[in-house]
């Protein structure tokens, strides 16, 4: 079976690859998902250096990425050294190597939101044709993101339903009742047990395989 995740890893790997080899003043690029409001993953970095800057950032819930997502908006920095925007974390990066940063809102899905961030050792290192490229790039990252959620999501929906189908036919087999009968016992079960259907249905299911030796 695909690996689902390093697909997307290796999706993101080549735009951020790309990134640094096609936007001008780009050295160090990397991808922050932010999963349930706060959870920080950093995918794809060419460098130890867009980790870092993630680390740093995700500490201080602060900074270019945090306020890109947040704010849904491009956010360019040209010398970190002297940014007043985000005085704690501004300092730390500048020391990290991160003199000028980028980082572009990625449009993905309400439960997960990220960024594109391009970063240089040297200030003022982007210009209007860094972000025009930029942009686009961060577009295909987006949607590669929802593309494979969209596909874990019908790969758990498949197999959802693939075992309720198996529950469904041990309680015909056991009750001797029709499909219907047995659908609606499967229902009864998940109301009053107050679970979703589906773990209903993955438990009976499993009560009912014989131990593996």
């Amino acid at each position: 079976m695909r690996n689902e995740h390093a697909s997307l890893d290796h999706t993101l790997e080549v735009i951020t690859r790309a990134a640094v080899d096609l936007i001008p003043g780009v050295e160090h690029a990397g991808i922050t998902l932010v999963t349930r409001g706060t959870h920080f993953q950093s995918r794809a970095a060419t460098s130890a250096l867009p980790r870092r800057i993630d680390e740093l950032q995700h500490r201080l819930q602060d900074g270019p990425c945090v306020q890109s997502i947040r704010v849904k908006e491009t956010v360019r920095v040209d010398d970190m050294a002297h940014e007043a925007r985000w005085p704690k974390f501004a300092p730390k990066a500048a020391e990290l190597g991160a003199r000028s940063m980028l980082a572009f809102r990625l449009y993905t899905t309400e439960d997960t939101l990220g960024a594109l961030n391009l970063h240089s050792s040297h200030v003022e290192a982007f210009d209007a044709t860094s972000i025009s490229v930029g942009a686009t790039l961060a577009t295909h990252a987006a949607i590669a993101v929802i593309a494979a959620q969209r596909e874990e999501q019908f790969r758990a929906a498949l197999a959802s339903r693939d075992v309720i189908g198996q529950a469904k036919g041990m309680l015909m087999e056991r009750f001797g009742v029709d499909a219907d009968r047995a659908f609606g016992l499967l229902c009864k079960l998940s109301q009053d047990r107050n679970e979703p259907l589906h773990e209903i249905a993955l438990k009976l299911v499993e009560v009912d395989r014989p131990p593996r030796r």
